[in-house]
């Protein structure tokens, strides 16, 4: 073995491979992700926070609510930056625009649906009193 081997490691624990990509905000919290089997590693759950990533392995989790598929490229050696985190991955599936979340509701809504607006309960109370 050379010099280099040696120093590098093959592999980096699976909730600090998630943190350090910044997949997560805190290492707790991926470590929750890990030891709750809600990550596989090649199509197989894994159940421990402590499971070696190496570089080529493929991450299947949910994120939000997005289902997040990666191939790991680089294990990294720091938390830095969103720059420096995405070199350390490649999404094999990108969030789509079908699956983003839908708009705020807003603008007008159907006559009779559900309870009615400040406007209309004044139209409701004209009407009632009989003035215009």
């Amino acid at each position: 073995m050379t010099t280099r081997e040696l120093l590098e490691p093959t592999g980096l624990r699976l909730d600090k491979w998630l943190w350090r990509a910044r997949f997560f905000k805190t290492r707790s919290l991926a470590a929750k992700i890990c030891t709750g089997g809600h990550v596989r590693t090649g199509g197989a759950a894994v159940t421990k926070a402590h499971h070696q990533v190496r570089v080529g392995d493929v991450l299947t989790f949910a994120q939000g609510r997005y289902i997040r598929v990666v191939k790991v490229l680089a294990l990294g050696t720091r938390r830095g930056p969103a720059i420096e985190a995405r070199t350390l991955y490649e999404d094999l599936k990108p969030p789509e625009a079908s699956q983003a979340m839908p708009a705020p509701p807003g603008g007008r809504r159907p006559a009779g649906a559900g309870r009615p607006t400040k406007q209309e309960r004044r139209r409701i109370d004209q009407l009632k009193s009989g003035t215009d």
